[in-house]
């Protein structure tokens, strides 16, 4: 490409160009990358495609605009889905869009980012370069697997710091939707409309322009094609797979037994597929982001890697996106929603979460672990209006409370909002009870 028409697509894109842009805060998010974001790492927002990724580097460079602190001439966002870049880029012609832009601009301390970055060979290389050589900072957004593994500490070799994005948690959606929340007088008074809000996320999840999408049809069709574009974009195209339709089922059976119990011994079976395929898949599914998996809460690590795992959907919406029907699987939907939130919170908290189960069957839903100790155990029970379902439930955690030495037990409900004592082996322990949205507003 010539320099004119490098810097025509810059234009489209930069602030210093015709680019302009009105988004709604995320501030967990733009609180983080103010903390760790330096001049000698690179920063690197990585997650699943349409999770916001791009919004916040601008969020972030328009805090910056308005502090004085860079000036708009200083940044360079390069889009790499732009499709004017034509063909597979590389490294020589990262560097000849980066000398348009310096002779150009002439900007004194720039601040380069290169927006889903993984279509470039070679990325990497010229990243070391602008931090090295440049004294630039640079930050990288991507969706496909190069940045969502262990594979991004390889390539740069420490030089960077990533952060996993989300799609909306239930406080920033009801911050979308200009609910007030934060206090108990604001829970109290809007508590109708975050119910009505809790349902809507209960079935469409997060993903920003899901929400901000007035039409069920609309959504669901949303839905449907970033489902689609992780299976073709980031799974069948990135890795090369041959066997697609077999992959397809697979993601299928997953959708379908959304937080149950996986057994990838079964699954090779009923796929016609060897175990090793099968466990491949599985864990490019998790790579990408699309689903999660958790292992069982073992004091053993060999036994905790041969456990079988949990598998929980990425996104609420998928399941509707899917075509299945809500209301027949409400209650696994909710224990997705808990389980979601968790793996948010690890982006801000160092946690590990897991599953229990002990020799007779009883299970509790999540362990959640802080560095050496289990700091909570979590139940996810929609109604707990039968007493047998009750009783299963809570014999569990207490079981489990005993085992893992936690006190902090919580039953995660449609709308029970109460603590009771129970007895358990002569020893008291406290369960709490709480509104799935409440729970989600903690």
């Amino acid at each position: 490409m010539n320099a004119t028409e490098i810097l025509n697509i810059l234009a489209d894109w930069n602030y210093w160009g015709s680019f302009r842009t009105q988004l709604l805060q995320r501030t967990p998010y733009l609180r983080k990358m103010r903390t760790l974001f330096s001049d000698k790492e690179a920063l690197a927002l990585v997650g699943i495609r349409r999770a916001g990724k791009s919004s916040l580097v601008h969020l972030y460079l328009q805090e910056m605009f308005a502090k004085k602190a860079l000036a708009a001439k200083q940044s360079l966002i390069i889009n790499f889905e732009d499709p004017r870049f034509s063909g597979r880029l590389d490294g020589a012609d990262l560097h000849q869009i980066y000398e348009v832009y310096l002779r150009q601009l002439k900007p004194e301390k720039p601040l380069v980012v290169l927006d889903e970055v993984q279509n470039v060979e070679g990325w990497e290389r010229f990243v070391r370069y602008l931090l090295e050589a440049q004294n630039a900072q640079v930050i990288v957004t991507g969706s496909s697997s190069k940045l969502l593994s262990s594979e991004l500490a390889t390539v740069l070799t420490g030089r960077h710091i990533d952060i996993e994005v989300f799609p909306l948690s239930f406080k920033e959606l009801l911050d979308f939707k200009g609910i007030a929340h934060c206090s108990d007088v604001d829970a109290a008074k809007n508590r109708i409309a975050i119910q009505s809000e809790m349902d809507a996320y209960l079935r469409w999840g997060g993903f920003p322009e899901v929400v901000l999408s007035n039409a069920g049809e609309r959504k669901r069709e949303l839905l449907a094609h970033y489902f689609d574009d992780i299976l073709s974009k980031d799974l069948v195209k990135r890795f090369n797979i041959k066997e697609v339709q077999k992959m397809e089922q697979l993601a299928h059976l997953f959708v379908t037994n959304t937080a149950a119990l996986q057994s990838f011994n079964r699954l090779k079976d009923l796929l016609q597929l060897s175990l090793d395929t099968v466990q491949r898949f599985a864990r490019y599914f998790e790579m990408v982001r699309l689903f999660y998996f958790i292992k069982k809460y073992e004091y053993s690590l060999g036994k905790q890697m041969r456990s079988t795992h949990k598998v929980y959907l990425a996104d609420n919406g998928f399941y509707e996106a899917r075509g299945f029907r809500f209301s027949d699987n409400i209650g696994r939907l909710a224990e997705n929603c808990v389980a979601v939130e968790l793996f948010k919170r690890r982006t801000f908290s160092p946690l590990e979460i897991y599953y229990w189960k002990d020799y007779q069957q009883r299970e509790v839903d999540f362990v959640v672990k802080e560095q050496r100790y289990v700091r909570q155990l979590i139940q996810v029970c929609w109604d707990i209006s039968n007493e047998g379902t009750l009783k299963r439930e809570v014999t569990s955690l207490l079981r489990a409370s005993r085992e893992l030495n936690c006190d902090d037990l919580l039953v995660v409900t449609e709308n029970a909002d109460f603590e009771r004592e129970y007895q358990n082996n002569g020893v008291s322990r406290k369960i709490r009870f709480v509104p799935l949205w409440r729970w989600m507003l903690s």
